[in-house]
Parts: structure tokens; sequence; C-alpha cells
């Protein structure tokens, strides 16, 4: 059987307030997801309904160095939502909090990785955010447009973040991981 584990890393936007689905549909995809979470994801996330549906806690921080080390990595992340901050710190290779690092090692070892920008129209136009998501698709990370499931990527209109919270169907991101990773 193929390994069907998965790094769900979450940030500080209003989607994470949905991942509990978001691992109820990994899982029911057959996916054995692990939460990893930015600091600014701590005031979105429901921690608890994490670690009832998959037995661990979400992880915010490195491990202390008593803890034993992950035997193997994952066969694919998924970054959903990801932040201005998340990916244009992933594309520069800055990893100074635990979810980059695990974001920026995915990136180096060319894990199958699938980006979900949750990112509004105003900080859409900034000068740096389409080198940033040039250098993600030179690495071959795949991204998932937050409206429509299907790969690509537009910005959230400013103030509509409960319309895309209600819209977004955790079944697109199975099925493009799923996609992704059938190679």
């Amino acid at each position: 059987m193929a390994d069907r584990s998965v790094t769900l890393v979450v940030c500080g936007a209003p989607l994470t307030v949905r991942t509990a689905g978001l691992v109820t549909a990994l899982q029911g995809g057959g996916w054995q997801p692990r939460v990893v979470g930015t600091p600014a994801a701590r005031e979105w996330l429901d921690a608890d309904a994490v670690e009832r549906l998959t037995g661990w806690p979400p992880q915010f921080d490195y491990r202390a160095p008593t803890l034993e080390r992950r035997a193997q990595p994952p066969a694919a992340l998924v970054v959903c939502p990801a932040t201005f901050n998340t990916v244009n710190k992933a594309a520069a290779g800055a990893m100074d909090t635990y979810a980059l690092g695990q974001i920026c090692e995915a990136i180096g070892m060319r894990l199958p990785m699938l980006v979900v920008p949750m990112v509004n129209d105003k900080l859409w136009g900034h000068p740096a955010w389409p080198s940033s998501l040039a250098i993600l698709h030179a690495a071959g990370v795949r991204l998932l447009d937050i409206h429509t499931g299907q790969l690509g990527e537009v910005p959230t209109k400013s103030g509509t973040g409960a319309e895309v919270i209600e819209r977004f169907d955790p079944a697109w991101l199975v099925a493009q991981l799923d996609a992704l990773t059938a190679g």
C-alpha cells in the first residue's frame, strides 16, 4: 500500500476555521493527515477538534530535543489556507517558524505539494507576489484556486472571507491531492 501520509499546514486566515472539515475529507479520501499551524493560525484553529480526529494535537513549534524525530517525511504536503506572508517567506526560503520549515523542506525534497492561497485583492497587486508564485511554480508546487477547486490562483476579494469559507469544498483538496500523487 502506498504511503498516504500528508502534512496539512494551516495559516492565520479565515478558512482555517474549517480545518476539522479538511482533516475529515482527507481521512475520507484515505489520507492520514498531520496538522501543522503557523503561529497566526492558533486563533483560527480548533486544536481540540483536530486532536480528536487525528489523535495528535496540531504542531506549532519545533519539537523539543528530548522528543523522537518523525521517522519518514510525508508523502505530500498541503498548505490550506496559505497566506501572503507564508507564501512569500516560503518562496524566499525563510524558515522562521516550524510550519515554514515543513514547507521549505518539502519544496527542497520536491515532495508533491498543493498550496491554496487565501490572499486578498489588495495584497495580490504587491510587486513581490508574482515572483513568489513563479518560484513555487518552478519548484513544482501546484496552486489551487480557492474559489473553484481548479488548478490556478486568483485573489480573494477583501471582505469576502465568510463567503469563501462557506463555498470552499474540502473534496477539492482530496481530488487535487490524489491527482498530484497518482503518478
